[in-house]
């Protein structure tokens, strides 16, 4: 819907019924991912495209056709292999599309949804797109990273489920459709989701250019974070070393986290991993990053003798105790990790279990709900 949302919004405001299609999911090479939006305005208008060209004929009739009987309709639809090749694929695909009628009356939510995704603000939009009882298709629920959800999907338990996971694909900024029993089973079918997220990745920056870094940079992005490595040392911090990161950036460790704060690059949910150990790299690093207020997790490696060590330097150059107490040092969770893999996921676990308030505990010895509503307080 991004890309089609300033004519969505025109159309929106002035009271107008609008047809939208949305692909809800793909198979095999479909031509436009999930989340790829058409739009069918109130005077015939076609905007935005679901397939590249292959099937936005009848999305288009279907879309009429939606808007006038204003019931929400789910088509699967096959993208032949000659119409694949002729949009620059090489085979057919599958695609489901969900088709709705988009109004003041249909969507009231809409408005501040689009007003976050203008301001860059983390929101996501979960639509019931299938269930066994046809009233309940086209329910929505806007959710946020913290707060109350806007809208309903049909029971406390479905909104329960719903928003949970919702907030778990917000968090790394993943669209997709879920399945659950009818009143919101885990296990079960029935019932599909489509959970649309609008929020940049959050940011995994790691500091220190060692094969510690390769493995944190790899379980990072597929965690969902976009994965900066920085090192000032151009040696060692080059692409070949790092393939799975995003970027490689050769500068001073603190003269790059400085930088980035100041252009609002960083934020709640950036995470930061400082494995250089090396006080000329993490002293003055480490005084920028816990001066900064908003941040999901800063953790260093280092032997706990490196740690205390570390930390005397930082209260030496004035860093008080309240943000001492936000550094994860020594890194990591308790998982008897040796190797860089290992370790990695040891990294990964912390905040995992910080960002979703887990204990880090093995399940079978807990009790209560496995998936968690609240983030830690500490």
């Amino acid at each position: 819907m991004r890309e089609v949302l300033d004519e969505l919004m025109t159309w929106w405001e002035a009271g107008a019924e609008v047809g939208v299609g949305t692909v809800v999911a793909t198979f095999r090479s479909a031509p436009r991912p999930p989340g790829a939006s058409m739009l069918v305005g109130p005077g015939g208008e076609a905007v935005g495209s679901v397939s590249g060209g292959c099937v936005e004929g009848a999305v288009y009739d279907l879309a009429q056709s939606v808007v006038a009987s204003k019931a929400p309709v789910l088509q699967r639809y096959g993208v032949s292999d000659d119409d694949a090749f002729a949009v620059g694929l090489t085979c057919g695909g599958i695609l489901d599309v969900f088709v709705e009628r988009v109004s003041r009356e249909s969507f009231p939510e809409l408005g501040e949804v689009a007003a976050d995704i203008r301001a860059g603000r983390p929101v996501a939009v979960a639509t019931v797109v299938a269930h066994p009882d046809p009233s309940w298709v086209g329910r929505r629920l806007v959710v946020r990273p913290d707060g109350e959800p806007a809208g309903r999907i049909g029971s406390a338990r479905a909104d329960a489920a719903v928003l949970d996971d919702a907030r778990g694909l917000l968090a790394v900024s993943r669209t997709e459709t879920l399945g659950y029993g009818p009143d919101g089973e885990r296990r079960g079918e029935g019932m599909r989701v489509f959970v649309a997220s609008y929020a940049p990745k959050p940011r995994m920056l790691v500091f220190g250019a060692i094969d510690f870094a390769a493995a944190v940079a790899e379980v990072g992005v597929f965690l969902g974070y976009a994965v900066t490595v920085c090192d000032a040392r151009p040696v060692f911090a080059t692409r070949s070393r790092f393939p799975a990161a995003d970027e490689v950036v050769v500068s001073w460790p603190h003269r790059y986290l400085a930088a980035e704060a100041e252009a609002g690059r960083i934020d709640g949910r950036s995470v930061l991993c400082l494995l250089t150990h090396d006080p000329k790299f993490d002293v003055p690093l480490l005084e920028i990053a816990l001066g900064l207020p908003e941040v999901g997790y800063i953790g260093a490696m280092g032997s706990r003798r490196t740690h205390e060590d570390r930390l005397e330097r930082l209260r030496a150059v004035g860093v008080g105790e309240e943000d001492l107490a936000r550094l994860s040092s020594p890194i990591g969770l308790d998982l008897g990790a040796r190797t860089p893999q290992e370790t990695a996921i040891s990294i990964a676990a912390e905040i995992i279990a910080l960002h979703w308030g887990g204990g880090g505990k093995r399940l079978l010895r807990t009790s209560g709900p496995i998936h968690r509503d609240d983030v830690a307080a500490d």
